[in-house]
């Protein structure tokens, strides 16, 4: 059998849009973007060859052919939502969040406990990161991204704050570390590192006042947490994100063999559409990562010094 009825997600798109006068409202009553309602409603105009919305103006309204539908299909939709268990319809809006799986799980997950607890009515989905993407999935609401590089920038369009991750360090097992007296005696290791960013041995030893035109590399990585794990297994020494290596330093797994550090440049920024209209969760949550990233990175540079 072939449904003749539009899905739910358009006739709520469409009735949103009728009854608050702007696709922006619409977005954030429903907890969704502005591109996604606009599309749910082109859709829903195609299926019915009807065209419901007058969009000319500073508002946006039904046509007599919109009105008409809407009166039709305003009573269904009561009825659904009045069917809705109580458990499920008092829960809140969720904020739909992809990491990069790096920070991820290193810096994000150990800290959402405090999250919760500062914002016990925000509710977390975590989607997949993609390397590739563009910042134009309807199914996230904002991203935290890496910076390719010191020089790059962000996509027209696109609002991104920095949280932390420029700051580079060295980084082995306390055996390895025992036999390191200068920095120049990294050099007689295997310098391992991510195979993103081969620059960062460069960095590190100038910082250092090294003076090794191209560092001899060892084995290179692409996940930042295959390089950790490296070097836990005694491989080499690293260059790597400070912000990455807390629960290995805090268990004496690895230690710091020189004290200092050095700005990448890149980093993890938290980015959004700037024609999204953010939500309070996004608010929520930017204002608590932002602060509790500056707050982390305080501590954190102190005690390298």
């Amino acid at each position: 059998m072939r449904f003749r009825s539009p899905s739910l997600a358009e006739l709520h798109a469409f009735a949103a849009v009728a009854e608050l006068g702007s696709f922006s409202a619409a977005a954030q009553a429903l907890s969704v973007t502005q591109g996604a309602v606009s599309r749910a409603v082109q859709r829903l105009e195609t299926e019915l060859g009807l065209a419901l919305l007058a969009r000319g103006g500073a508002q946006v309204r039904p046509t007599p052919h919109g009105a008409d539908y809407l009166a039709r299909i305003r009573p269904a939709l009561d009825m659904l939502e009045s069917a809705v268990p109580l458990a499920a319809a008092t829960a809140g809006p969720s904020l739909r969040i992809a990491p990069v799986p790096s920070l991820y799980a290193r810096w994000l997950v150990p800290r959402l406990p405090a999250l919760q607890a500062q914002h016990p009515q925000l509710q977390l989905e975590f989607r997949r990161w993609r390397h590739d993407d563009g910042f134009e999935r309807d199914d996230v609401d904002c991203w935290i991204n890496p910076k390719p590089s010191v020089h790059s920038r962000w996509p027209e369009g696109v609002v991104a704050q920095y949280l932390l991750g420029r700051e580079l360090v060295a980084v082995c097992r306390p055996s390895r570390a025992a036999r390191l007296s200068r920095p120049q005696d990294v050099l007689q290791h295997p310098l391992l590192h991510h195979s993103a960013h081969p620059g960062d041995w460069s960095l590190w030893l100038k910082a250092q006042g090294v003076q090794a035109a191209r560092p001899r590399l060892a084995s290179g990585f692409d996940l930042a947490a295959a390089l950790i794990e490296a070097v836990v297994a005694d491989m080499g020494i690293a260059v790597v994100q400070l912000c990455l290596i807390e629960r290995e330093l805090a268990a004496g797994q690895l230690v710091l063999p020189f004290s200092g550090w050095v700005s990448s440049g890149r980093g993890f920024y938290l980015c959004r559409r700037a024609d999204r209209e953010a939500s309070s969760e996004q608010h929520s949550f930017a204002q608590w990562a932002v602060a509790g990233s500056r707050h982390w990175r305080r501590q954190a540079l102190a005690a390298l010094d």
